[in-house]
């Protein structure tokens, strides 16, 4: 009996032992080893690319500063830089904008084949300055900003992952036939500030960008609409060309447009139902040669008709019916500096119930006059009405500034 005694002892502390094992585990020691074995956060969760491991401090050139908090990030930007320095491997973020560099060379970019995106902004670089290929090489690029620089062409060619491209404030004259090809994930495309004419999309360029959401042409010499836009688009801006007319039913084929720009242009006359469409919710038309209003979507929110040679504001044209299950949305309009003698007929606010605001500002009729009210306001919050009446003599005097300021529904560049 006392060996089985001494056995059973034994069998009992060994059980306990065992037990109190488990009790003292901890499932997060293992869990932590675990996300230790992890790749670090990158900057840009949604990355694909995978990215070799490296050790702390990593590595950075030397003219340029890598902040550990954002390890695939390389900043180089605003240092006087001539040249392009080595990128090592890691890095994902290149940031070289505000700089005196003139090419771009392949060297640098040898063992760089993980960025995703790349800021040449603010640069000297040319055109023929640029590598064959250079860019073409990086499969994950996603961004790539090279606006502010003195391109005469696009680059080409560009890596099919590419969805943001930023070329604003060069001095690009023509798009080659090619230059746009074999990028389908292309979002948002940016030619502002250019020196494109008609001539320059001939070739129809954009035409097979199925996926392209925003296009950026203000401020070029175009005098004709953009043929032959993707169906995908959502944001239009034109502003500052010489364009003169819309063609009739131009509009057909972009029914997701959200927000068109086309202020500072020579539109004279609008096809009534040019902007009947359904998702349409900024249409800025103003500093045209505009005589008399149209037709307004259902759904558009902003509207910006001034500086235009508008007498009077047919709101029939505007709303030609009311359907009190489909209201107008429409809640802002800028008139000022047409030739308005009197205010919008009242009839407005049966067709559009949702108006919160009517700029009239100073009208231009012989010499320049002015409304009696230069602006329309209702719906007022009790805090707008005290505020209103507390400040009455500011809101007469209400300038051209404050009121561009509150044009700025959209980003100028929809970014």
């Amino acid at each position: 009996m006392g060996i089985m005694n001494q056995l059973l002892t034994i069998h009992l502390l060994w059980a306990a032992m065992v037990f109190c094992q488990y009790e003292d585990y901890d499932f997060e020691d293992e869990y932590d080893e675990e996300s230790d074995r992890q790749h670090p956060y990158y900057f840009n969760p949604n990355t694909q690319a995978e990215v070799p491991r490296f050790p702390f401090p990593v590595e950075c050139a030397r003219e340029c500063f890598c902040p550990p908090a954002f390890p695939l990030s390389m900043y180089c930007d605003h240092r006087k830089l001539k040249t392009i320095p080595n990128i090592p491997s890691h890095v994902q973020q290149l940031y070289l904008q505000n700089n005196d560099i003139e090419a771009v060379p392949a060297g640098p970019f040898t063992n760089a084949t993980f960025l995703r995106e790349i800021n040449l902004s603010h640069n000297k670089i040319k055109f023929h300055m640029i590598d064959h290929g250079v860019f073409a090489k990086q499969t994950n690029l996603v961004q790539l900003h090279l606006q502010h620089n003195e391109l005469e062409e696009l680059p080409s060619p560009l890596p099919r992952s590419l969805e943001r491209l930023l070329l604003g404030f060069n001095k690009i004259s023509r798009l080659s036939g090619n230059a746009l090809e074999g990028l389908p994930n292309i979002t948002m495309l940016d030619l502002c500030n250019n020196c494109l004419d008609d001539s320059a999309l001939k070739g129809k360029p954009f035409s097979n960008m199925k996926n392209l959401m925003q296009l950026n042409i203000c401020n070029n010499k175009l005098q004709t609409m953009p043929p032959d836009l993707p169906s995908s688009l959502m944001y239009l801006s034109l502003e500052n060309n010489s364009i003169s007319y819309i063609p009739e039913n131009y509009f057909n084929r972009l029914p997701k447009i959200i927000a068109l720009r086309m202020s500072h242009n020579n539109l004279q006359n609008i096809p009534r139902n040019t902007f009947n469409l359904p998702n349409l919710l900024e249409l800025n038309l103003g500093h045209n040669k505009l005589k008399q209003v149209f037709y307004i979507p259902r759904s558009l929110q902003h509207l910006y008709i001034e500086d235009n040679d508008i007498e009077t504001i047919n709101v029939t044209l505007m709303c030609p019916s009311i359907d009190p299950m489909n209201i107008n949305q429409l809640t802002y309009i800028r008139v000022d500096q047409n030739k308005l003698t009197m205010p919008i007929s009242r009839y407005a606010f049966f067709c559009f119930p949702h108006i919160r605001t009517i700029y009239y500002g100073e009208q231009s009729v012989n010499k320049s006059t002015q409304l009696r009210t230069p602006v329309f306001r209702r719906f007022l919050t009790p805090e707008e009405y005290h505020e209103a009446e507390d400040d009455q003599e500011t809101q007469d005097h209400e300038t051209e500034e404050d009121h561009e300021a509150e044009g700025n529904y959209f980003h100028p560049y929809f970014q």
